[in-house]
């Protein structure tokens, strides 16, 4: 079965492994060999599918210093099309559609081949920032020319610990045409519990089918990663930061935290009847991270129910 099957039926659980392209000033040589290394390091996995993000510079999401500097990448799609050779996996191309103008965002989604590629459209990081297309309106284009691409939206439990209607903004996704909704890293399970049953019970007043959600989890290999993620607006309770504070080996205590959340939740979403897929996310440059989060892919993998 498919990822963009598995999608539209909500039916069997899945694993996808998230990543960023190299960095602008890569060149094509780097760029290959970045991409070789990728796809031998995860082909023992066996993943559903792919993630390739859209960086942006987010300087508008948080006015205090950003602890590591932003540094500009290529841009996800290019990098598929060029150097990133895929094979047959489903690969889910992000678009942060402030960007890019209107006719750009249409001639991409024209482009794209329906049995390949899913995109998940990110909007702007704060009601300030200048945008080229707005995130209502690249739903809109989607819908007009390309309704065959399986949309995604992210959803932000962080958010709905302070505000507590981001149910609601991905029910209003939902009728926008998501069919799948992405987390940011989980650290706090209880936010993103509360929001998964919020959803629930919120789609069956309205006698909606639910759209799977996609966990994300990812690795921590020092606290300046920690310190990132908090200016990310990723909510780590206390508790856990203090585990990895103080912690022998930081990476593997986050480790151990990333495997029993997403079992946690695995747990929950198969009691509540809500489809999901994991995530796991690789953003980091040094190795012994990369490896992690590649060990903690096939290590959730074990634990899925995989409808075939």
């Amino acid at each position: 079965m498919d990822l963009q099957r598995r999608i539209i039926e909500g039916r069997g659980e899945f694993l996808i492994f998230a990543l960023t392209p190299p960095r602008q000033e890569a060149s094509p040589e780097k760029a290959l060999e970045i991409a070789g290394r990728t796809a031998e390091r995860l082909r023992a996995v066996d993943l559903d599918g792919l993630i390739l993000y859209d960086i942006d510079d987010e300087s508008g999401r948080n006015p205090e210093e950003r602890p590591f500097p932003f540094l500009p990448t290529m841009d996800p799609a290019d990098y598929l099309s060029h150097y990133f050779d895929t094979g047959s996996t489903p690969v889910v191309v992000y678009r942060a559609v402030g960007k890019y103008a209107e006719s750009d965002l249409e001639a991409w989604l024209r482009a794209q081949e329906a049995d390949r590629r899913l995109s998940v459209f990110v909007g702007a990081a704060s009601r300030e920032e200048s945008v080229a297309t707005s995130l209502a309106d690249a739903q809109s284009l989607r819908a007009r020319t390309r309704p065959d691409l399986l949309l995604g939206g992210v959803a932000i439990p962080e958010r709905h610990a302070r505000k507590g209607d981001e149910h609601l903004r991905l029910l209003r996704k939902q009728d926008a045409g998501c069919s799948f909704f992405v987390t940011q890293v989980i650290y706090d399970v209880t936010a993103a519990k509360n929001l998964v049953s919020d959803y629930r019970y919120e789609c069956l007043a309205r006698g909606l089918a639910p759209a799977t959600f996609v966990f994300t989890f990812s690795v921590c290999g020092s606290t300046k990663t920690l310190e990132f993620l908090r200016w990310l607006g990723v909510d780590v309770p206390r508790w856990i930061e203090n585990e990895l504070r103080h912690a022998d080996d930081t990476l593997d205590a986050s480790f151990e935290y990333a495997l029993a959340a997403a079992r946690e939740l695995m747990t929950y979403c198969r009691r509540l009847g809500v489809p999901f897929g994991l995530n796991v996310e690789s953003v980091s440059i040094r190795r012994a991270e990369i490896e992690a989060s590649v060990e903690l892919a096939a290590r959730l993998r074990e634990g899925l129910h995989r409808l075939e």
